[in-house]
């Protein structure tokens, strides 16, 4: 029986007790008296009912306020400790019941926090004999999330049903290479247990799980497969596609490992170079012919000195097409290899040592070094300057006849500075200058490119300059300085982080491993399962109805019961109208923070595929679905998926408790943070959310359709916009 219903008996009897025996001894005093007596008792009633009237009314007055605080105190208050002891045992342990009250409601409240306190001083014991177990499950988790972070590949891993259970920054990075719209400010296709269909054309998907499978059952051990599918950007992507599976025979398949790259540019330079193939043998092939044929005919006797002018000229002119094929083909071929070469950071000493014994196996020269600086560091293609390098000194040797060369490397706070040194002879920065020009090589061999292309592809310069003192010159290379490399720290047990946002993105989640495509409808399974998009909206004003708009939208996403923060969405919008002020007040966003942002016909769609496959959770849902449900006509889309409401689910759990977003941050310990913004009362509500789970548990409510059902049962359920 619900309280107010106790209540509502409680002055029931209240009334019969007061009223009851004074109602009965008159009826009964009347039944026995005589018809005088009954005379006598009229005039008496007449006369002092009113008053005895008045007397059980003030009576019960005061009966009902005295009932009441009694209630309020020893049942309510009674109620609300019985609501706090369960968030205390399931939701938040650093919870304390209120110590207020009457004497006796304060004592069990004091008793009740000493428990909590004994509790607290055990599990803080058992807490870390726990933590010291799972460091070494921790360390393999950094180091995991260390490497993942750090391939240059895009990696992907799906589940057998196709859910992405791990991805790397990499793969975030490739997203734009599918067209993902660039107004949401983190990935909204690429998350834990979203579809590689939203990435891969589902056919396709299906082609290449088939393969693998087939290929396993013909004893292949570890079969993969490679395909290149374009996306609807145009991009090529090379997918690489191996398979999750012990080595058993007839062992399933748990999922499958994908490596994505970008081919486009790569594709594009292969047909580039194909193309210029075929330009230079088709376009020569006749020119050549034409040379052939005309150099026959000049050996022929009779041919006169007119006609032999005349294929002299032909020879001439097909072979200057020829040339100019072959100088228009060797510096596109020089600019594909510029625009493949990779610049990694590099440090100096380890280049001039490299360049030592690279010289001593192609020069015939004395060679010495000067490392003047151990750490100096820089952006460098390795090979391209060590045939710089190169380069230089075999003109030194050959052009001359230098014979002891002197490696040195120095710097300043913006150059490193590689020079070539050596005793005697001077140059000319005009000489200098002219090898800029020339194509590098040594010993014959030749490259299409030139000092010039290394140069400028490392951004350096070059000049030839004098120490008098000493009596040597040096050629100069100057490079810019990398101020910053990041070194390997020495091995040691990582730290655990002590909150998310000093961990590292949460990229990855095995457990969905044994997600199912034969599961229970999504109604029908638990809340721990399902994958869920929290957002939160802030508007121009308080009427969706009325024409305000949505100028912000924040969401995050929880999957397999983790709040994964590094997932999310925020974006501002412009409404397209003015804001009310008193909304300015609440959230603070300025019409200016609105200029130039997109508009909600570009921001809408891409939260919709955000929120794609999830269920929808906000504080006080109704008044942000309704903003959405009516912008769904006109945009041609449609937020159809299951919405649960942490404020119905509140009232539900706690119907004692006041129910504001900041009151169930404050009794479930929530940290609220940027409040009043879309992305920041999302994160709070997805936490709250989070803690509620396991107290609907406890009322028998674990799946999606019990906590629809539930949250029907309340009062806010009525509400409307």
């Amino acid at each position: 029986m619900q309280a107010r219903w106790r209540f509502a008996l409680a002055v029931a009897v209240l009334a019969a007790l007061m009223t009851g025996p004074f109602v009965l001894t008159g009826v009964m005093v009347w039944a026995d008296a005589s018809g005088e007596a009954r005379a006598t008792l009229r005039l008496l009633a007449g006369q002092w009912l009113p008053l005895g009237l008045l007397t059980t009314a003030t009576g019960f007055a005061l009966g009902i306020a005295l009932l009441a605080r009694l209630f309020r105190h020893y049942v309510q208050g009674l109620l609300r400790m019985a609501e706090g002891l369960d968030v205390l045992r399931r939701a938040n342990p650093g919870f304390r019941v209120p110590e207020e009250g009457p004497r006796e409601v304060v004592a069990l409240a004091q008793a009740i926090n000493r428990i909590a306190d004994e509790r607290d001083r055990l599990l803080a014991g058992l807490d870390e004999r726990v933590l010291e177990a799972r460091r070494a499950v921790e360390e393999e988790r950094n180091r995991l999330a260390a490497l993942m972070a750090q391939l240059a590949e895009a990696v992907i891993v799906c589940n057998a049903e196709g859910r992405i259970i791990l991805y790397n920054e990499a793969a975030r990075r490739l997203e734009r290479a599918f067209g993902a719209p660039a107004t949401a400010a983190a990935s909204g296709w690429i998350g834990l247990g979203r579809s590689i269909h939203a990435l891969l054309d589902p056919d396709l998907v299906a082609h290449v799980f088939d393969s693998i499978d087939a290929l396993r059952g013909q004893g292949e051990v570890h079969p993969s497969m490679q395909v290149v599918t374009a996306t609807p950007a145009g991009a090529l992507i090379r997918v690489r596609v191996s398979p999750i599976a012990g080595e058993a025979a007839g062992e399933e398949i748990s999922g499958y490992v994908l490596m994505l790259e970008d081919v486009t540019d790569q594709i594009e330079r292969e047909a580039s170079r194909n193309e210029l193939l075929f330009e230079l043998t088709e376009g020569n092939r006749a020119a050549i012919a034409n040379i052939r044929l005309a150099a026959e005919m000049l050996h022929l006797p009779d041919v006169d000195e007119a006609m032999r002018a005349r294929f002299h000229a032909v020879i001439v002119r097909e072979v200057e097409a020829v040339s100019e094929r072959l100088e228009a083909a060797s510096r596109a071929f020089a600019d594909a290899l510029r625009a493949r070469w990779p610049l990694e950071p590099m440090r100096g000493a380890d280049l001039v040592r490299a360049a030592e014994a690279y010289l001593r196996r192609r020069l015939d020269v004395a060679l010495k070094l000067e490392i003047l600086d151990e750490e100096l560091w820089f952006d460098a293609d390795h090979f391209s300057l060590l045939q710089a390098l190169a380069f230089l000194a075999g003109r030194l040797v050959e052009d001359y006849g230098v014979r002891t060369l002197r490696l040195r490397l120095s710097g300043d706070d913006r150059l490193v500075y590689l020079d070539l040194m050596w005793s005697g002879g001077s140059l000319s920065n005009e000489i200098v200058t002219g090898w800029e020009l020339e194509p590098l090589g040594l010993g014959g061999t030749r490259s299409p490119l030139t000092l010039r292309d290394v140069l400028e592809r490392h951004g350096a310069a070059m000049w030839f300059d004098r120490e008098k003192a000493r009596h040597r010159a040096f050629v100069r290379l100057a490079l810019p300085r990398k101020r910053s490399v990041r070194r390997l720290p020495p091995p040691a047990t990582p730290a655990v982080p002590t909150t998310q946002e000093e961990g590292r993105p949460e990229f990855y989640d095995f457990d969905l491993f044994a997600w199912s495509a034969e599961a229970t409808a999504l109604e029908d399974r638990p809340l721990t399962e399902l994958s869920y998009t929290v957002f939160d909206t802030e508007t121009t004003g308080l009427d969706p109805a009325g024409g305000d708009e949505i100028i912000q939208i924040g969401a995050t996403r929880i999957v397999n019961g983790r709040l994964l923060k590094h997932e999310s969405f925020e974006q501002l919008i412009d409404p397209r109208r003015p804001l009310d002020p008193a909304s300015i007040a609440v959230h603070h966003i300025t019409p200016e923070m609105l200029e130039g942002q997109p508009t909600i016909a570009e921001v809408l769609p891409a939260f919709h595929r955000f929120a794609q496959d999830t269920v929808l959770v906000a504080h006080n849902a109704a008044f942000d679905m309704r903003f959405l449900q009516l912008k769904e006509e006109k945009l041609g889309i449609r937020f159809d998926q299951p919405v649960l409401d942490t404020l119905l689910l509140a009232a539900f759990i706690l119907p004692n408790q006041e129910h504001s977003l900041e009151a169930l941050a404050r009794y479930f310990g929530v940290r609220v943070f940027g409040r009043h913004t879309a992305l920041g009362d999302a994160l709070v509500t997805a936490e709250i959310f989070l803690k509620m789970i396991p107290l609907l548990a406890e009322k028998g409510v674990v799946t999606l359709r019990q906590a629809r059902e539930a949250s029907q049962q309340t009062y806010y359920a009525r509400l409307r916009y």
